[in-house]
């Protein structure tokens, strides 16, 4: 009974894993066992909870009080996001762009490969949902693969790897909360060890970070799969697809306006030009825009006129000083305020006849509108991350109050070899913890009890050994190698959800081995070669 008592706060994760096993609400699940094991540690005198009463548990509010701060706007971010993909993955813009891609490069050997793993690419920065990802390119693209004799495996596995890319290429939902996390967490850790001035490392930092990496990632994936195909053709034959390939005008009215927003959202985050949540905010306004020129009809005359507008205010706001709240307003400046005006009106009318669109069209297996079925699903899904990120704060509060945080720190530094053993074991506990667990509970729990151990060990300097951008992409990494290795991968099962009964789940998980060993390579290289991920971060900033 003692060993027990002494060890309460370890007991915790595998009381949450059982329970999260069995099927009980993620976020319940950790607020409860939170409580549980916080009323043990009051009726055992255990930790901070010595005095026999859960008064340390005050500290709860204050930590949910700092979410809700006006200060805090990074994680306002989320649910932008969340709904620009949802908008473009429910108005068929994504769709459309896998079809065109498709009948382009159809008919070369690998070619319908290639557009997925292209594509891929294009919703991972424009949705950064990998279950949406992976659903619709299983969805288009397996059958029509299949119906070409490309080999189960190689199919399988191209499409649920490019599906994860979300997790890893920017604007992900991943590297937003974890930035967020990871960023307090360094913080703490750096004034924990007597460095009262650490640099600070942002969202668009960990942006910047990922970039390269998952650039590579995208470029390995595409040449495995050119290189099968050109030393096995009957593997990944060419096909030709019903109907032409698409004309020169037509693919370009296709990909320039995905690629456009993507440059918007992306380029304004990584060039200081906007933070991310004002970015965010462009990429859900791009996304209406998008999905009103495909539903809207015959013109894109609403959209341009939006476009327009938006210009315009920029470059009055750049030229002209258009503050409101003064006495002197010189004729200049009230002409521009005029420029600006006729932008806004223009910008608001293309917008609003976009909703308007969006809003009427319905989908042929629903009579719900696809903007309802958007700001719905994006209710939906925020909600679910907020609520899992309070039951996380219940459980790491819990968890610190038994002693947790102190066993954890003696445990990573008294391991062999240092810090970069304890780098090693984190990472190994995350990556376990990936087939059992989706990636909020990791970052909301995990992270914020392991990372600050790595953020507290020095150089000779005196300085941070690790630095946060490079763990921040380590840890997205290995969550995204996480999710695809078998048997337990999370995106194997999205795509043994959509795949044809013709296609074994065995034929999957051998399918994504070779797209698995690219992932842990990328990810030797990232840690052996830290300027990979920390290089364009210094550049830009």
């Amino acid at each position: 009974m003692d060993l027990l008592i002494a060890n309460l706060d370890l007991l915790m994760f595998p009381a949450a894993i059982i329970l999260l096993l069995c099927g009980f609400p993620v976020a319940f699940t950790l607020a409860g066992v939170g409580l549980i094991f916080a009323v043990l540690g009051a009726l055992t005198h255990t930790g901070f909870f010595a005095s026999g009463d859960l008064s340390f548990l005050k500290a709860l509010f204050g930590r949910l009080f700092g979410l809700m701060d006006e200060s805090n706007e990074v994680l306002v971010a989320v649910p932008l996001f969340v709904f620009m993909g949802v908008m473009l993955e429910r108005s068929g813009v994504a769709t459309e762009l896998l079809e065109s891609m498709s009948r382009l490069f159809g008919r070369w050997p690998g070619g319908l490969g290639l557009s997925v793993a292209f594509v891929g690419m294009l919703l991972a920065a424009s949705t950064g949902i990998v279950g949406a990802t992976v659903v619709t390119m299983g969805l288009i693209s397996l059958p029509t693969m299949l119906a070409h004799h490309y080999d189960k495996r190689l199919a399988t596995g191209v499409i649920a790897a490019s599906g994860t890319l979300g997790q890893i290429i920017p604007p992900s939902i991943v590297l937003i909360i974890l930035g967020d996390v990871l960023s307090n967490s360094y913080l703490e850790a750096r004034r924990s060890v007597g460095d009262w001035a650490p640099s600070p490392m942002t969202v668009g930092d960990v942006f910047s970070g990922a970039l390269l990496p998952g650039l590579l990632l995208v470029a390995l994936y595409m040449a495995y799969t050119l290189a099968v195909a050109l030393w096995r053709p009957d593997r990944a034959p060419s096909a030709v697809l019903p109907g032409a390939g698409p004309a020169l005008g037509s693919l370009l009215k296709i990909l320039l306006p995905p690629l456009i927003l993507i440059v918007a959202v992306l380029g304004s985050i990584l060039f200081g030009v906007a933070t991310p949540t004002e970015a965010a905010a462009i990429g859900a306004v791009g996304a209406i825009l998008l999905a009103g020129q495909r539903l809207g009809g015959t013109t894109s005359l609403p959209q341009i006129a939006a476009v327009f507008g938006a210009v315009i205010v920029v470059a009055a706001v750049a030229l002209f000083d258009l503050r409101v709240v003064r006495q002197d307003w010189p004729t200049g400046d009230r002409i521009g305020m005029a420029i600006a005006a006729c932008g806004l009106v223009a910008f608001a009318i293309g917008l609003a006849i976009s909703l308007r669109q969006t809003w009427q069209s319905r989908e042929a297996d629903s009579a719900v509108p696809v903007l309802a079925q958007a700001m719905r699903t994006t209710t939906k899904m925020t909600a679910m991350v907020f609520t899992i990120y309070i039951g996380a704060q219940v459980f790491n509060l819990a968890f610190r109050g038994l002693g947790g945080e102190q066993t954890i720190h003696d445990f990573f530094t008294a391991l062999p070899g240092g810090p970069w053993m304890a780098l090693a074991a984190v990472m190994l506990v995350m990556f376990v913890l990936g087939f059992f667990l989706d990636f909020l509970e990791i970052v909301f729990v995990v992270t914020p009890i392991m990372a600050p151990v790595l953020f507290a060990f020095n150089d000779a300097s005196g300085q941070a050994l690790f630095h946060p951008v490079w763990i921040a992409v380590l840890m997205g990494l290995n969550l995204q190698t996480s999710f695809l290795t078998p048997p337990f991968g999370f995106s194997l099962f999205y795509l043994r959800g959509v795949a044809p009964k013709e296609v074994l789940t065995s034929d999957i998980y051998r399918g994504v081995v070779p797209f698995v060993l690219i992932q842990i390579l990328v990810l030797a290289l990232v840690m052996a070669w830290p300027g990979l991920s920390t290089w364009l971060p210094a550049a830009l900033g």
